[in-house]
Formats: C-alpha cells, sequence, structure tokens
C-alpha cells in the first residue's frame, strides 16, 4: 500500500484534530481509505468516507485488538 499524510494538525504530540493518513493502491490509481490518529483514538475511513461517519476505536480498544492478535 501507498500512504500519505493527508493533513498534519500536530505540535510535537497530535492533537484533537489528529493526523490524517491517506492510504491509496500500490500502483496510486485507487484511494482505498484514510486512517485518523487522534488523541481520542483511531478513526477508519473507507475509501471516501468523512472521519464524522467512519469507524472509530479508542485507543484502548486498538491496543487490545492489536495486542490479541497471533
Amino acid at each position: 500500500m501507498r500512504v500519505v499524510i493527508k493533513r498534519l494538525g500536530i505540535d510535537m504530540t497530535v492533537k484533537s484534530r489528529g493526523i490524517e493518513f491517506e492510504i491509496r493502491t500500490p500502483d496510486n490509481t485507487k484511494q482505498v481509505g484514510d486512517v485518523v490518529l487522534s488523541m481520542s483514538g483511531v478513526t477508519w475511513c473507507r475509501g471516501r468516507t468523512i472521519p464524522e461517519n467512519g469507524k472509530k476505536m479508542s485507543w484502548e480498544q486498538f491496543i487490545e485488538m492489536m495486542e490479541s492478535r497471533q
């Protein structure tokens, strides 16, 4: 995958608006979605979904999910 920083709203620490990564296919022809990292957690936005309509996960949920993977 190709990962591009779309919006960088940080000043040494991630602020409430967060940082947004654009995820594209390796050949750069299609946007797969966006990942938004903020103080409150992680949001996945498939395709061109706006963050308000994305799938949200708190940091605690994210850590639990990642640590439960084999």
